[in-house]
């Protein structure tokens, strides 16, 4: 009987020492699990500040997705089947900061971005900035000379201007502050 006591006791120890290894090591996959998830997370929350910070642009590829993320950023309208071609750029380094944005869209949506953006056609200023601008193949500038220029200002600080090519269904937005 002792016998049959001891052998038990020590199958009870083993079976014991068996679970506990196995309740160890699987705490150890969990916290490690844990510590990684952690870390991505950690890693695109700080992808997101700096996205905030300096938000990327594509200057050289139309329709990707930062250059999607930033035509809903700053010309606050919906990304519907027309627009596309979307081609974008930023110099917002020192103490002025200028936007850039060609995209190929359909009249309403230009109309949209007239009223949300509560530009006016601009009769006065004969000038459309092209000493601030930057020159690439999606900017035609000898175009957009001949175009009617829509603008907006809240007062010599900050400007847009937008230009619609209704024969290319193209529109040009320029955002600048000085």
């Amino acid at each position: 009987m002792k016998r049959l006591i001891h052998i038990s006791t020590i199958v009870i120890l083993t079976i014991g020492v068996i679970s506990c290894d196995r309740i160890r090591n699987k705490s150890e996959q969990v916290v490690e699990k844990a510590k990684e998830k952690t870390k991505d997370e950690l890693r695109e929350q700080t992808k997101n500040v700096i996205e905030k910070v300096y938000p990327p642009f594509d200057h050289d590829k139309p329709d990707t997705e930062n250059n999607k993320k930033r035509f809903k950023d700053f010309l606050k309208v919906e990304i519907k089947p027309d627009v596309k071609n979307i081609y974008c750029f930023d110099d917002a380094i020192g103490i002025d900061a200028d936007y850039m944005f060609a995209f190929n869209c359909n009249n309403s949506t230009s109309k949209k971005i007239i009223e949300v953006h509560n530009l006016t056609i601009d009769t006065l200023n004969s000038d459309n900035g092209f000493g601030l601008q930057h020159d690439f193949e999606w900017w035609d500038k000898k175009r957009i000379e001949k175009l009617q220029k829509y603008s907006w200002t809240n007062g010599n600080q900050y400007f847009k201007y937008y230009w619609y090519d209704k024969e290319n269904k193209k529109a040009y937005f320029f955002d600048f502050d000085m």
